[in-house]
């Protein structure tokens, strides 16, 4: 295992498709040093045969960051983790909670909680095949299967195979009648049952998710479970991690490792622009091996959420990040509609 990050991810970013690529991971790490950073999905089969570059590469200063796979075989998924490993990631996590129809076609995703024994398996061949943490991200339920009884056996079967960390999103899965939009928000939270699930099995780490939006929620949860996984509020408002070093993690304790540079935690006094200006070397390199602008921009178009100019900073993206050509100077040009201290 290694050293730096065996402790669980006491805060994290969801995998969110289209959303954690690899920019909008280094972006956020301007913000946070601390907080664990997933992938977006990725299929086992793509893994063992596509462009390992393209889907996996991730830049240093990502770390600490997991790779989570879709799939249901166990040899492949462990061919699959131990490629995870080989590139650097720091953990590897299965999904068993997306109710997409594209996953439940593979027979992955949320699907794959009706079939405990399948998922154990995985994870065993995963667990035995690597030395990084292997987790399992799932859900509370899936369709009328969403009693607490349900979820319980499902953890149990998976730890009794070699699982140790679970993160839960605490709603059930419906895997028909709702998009995987709707499954987001439709089925009611129930962050009861995951804390019930922390206080009779606490040797086992669990993490929770869903519906998290604030710093201050996260700490809330945990007072009752090992980590709190925010998922589209990152996204929404990601100034809100610039917070998270000094807020969430010194108010447990926790320093950076001297493997991270000794640094200290990012705390609050970093702005916006600070941030930005920050990113922009990394945009500058990217621009320059062909990625267009938009597809960067779009990453951190939320920055400067509620404030002072924000409708303005948008508008400039909106019109100019997609023009050929368009460089640096268009977030310049888009900087200069917020004010300087934001």
């Amino acid at each position: 295992m290694n050293e730096r990050f065996e402790k669980p991810g006491r805060l994290s970013v969801a995998p969110m498709m289209k959303r954690t690529d690899r920019h909008f991971r280094v972006f956020i790490r301007g913000l946070t040093r601390k907080t664990l950073l997933y992938t977006e999905m990725r299929s086992i089969n793509a893994v063992l045969h596509g462009d390992r570059e393209k889907l996996l590469g991730f830049s240093p200063v990502e770390h600490p960051i997991a790779l989570q796979l879709g799939g249901d075989d166990p040899e492949t998924a462990a061919e699959a983790a131990k490629i995870a490993a080989d590139w650097g990631y720091d953990e590897v996590n299965l999904n068993v909670g997306c109710p997409s129809e594209r996953v439940q076609k593979g027979n992955f995703g949320a699907r794959l909680m009706l079939d405990p024994e399948r998922v154990a398996r995985c994870v065993a061949a995963m667990a035995s095949a690597v030395s990084i943490p292997v987790t399992v991200k799932h859900r509370i339920g899936v369709d009328g299967h969403d009693d607490y009884d349900f979820m319980s056996s499902f953890v149990d079967r998976v730890a009794d195979a070699g699982g140790q960390r679970f993160i839960v999103h605490a709603r059930k899965a419906w895997l028909d009648g709702l998009s995987p939009k709707e499954n987001r928000t439709v089925p009611p939270l129930r962050y009861d049952a995951v804390y019930r699930l922390k206080a009779e099995r606490p040797e086992l780490c669990i993490d929770i998710n869903g519906g998290i939006t604030t710093l201050a929620q996260a700490l809330d949860h945990l007072e009752q479970v090992d980590g709190a996984m925010i998922g589209r509020a990152a996204y929404d408002d990601p100034y809100l991690f610039a917070h998270a070093d000094s807020l969430v993690f010194t108010a447990l304790g926790e320093s950076v490792s001297p493997e991270l540079g000794g640094e200290p935690p990012r705390g609050p006094g970093i702005t916006r622009k600070e941030a930005l200006r920050a990113f922009l070397p990394y945009l500058e390199e990217w621009l320059a091996k062909g990625v267009p602008l938009h597809r960067l921009s779009s990453h951190f178009v939320h920055l400067f959420k509620g404030q002072p100019g924000t409708t303005l900073w948008k508008r400039v993206l909106a019109d100019k990040a997609a023009r050929v050509g368009a460089g640096l100077e268009v977030i310049e040009e888009a900087m200069a509609q917020v004010g300087e201290g934001t």
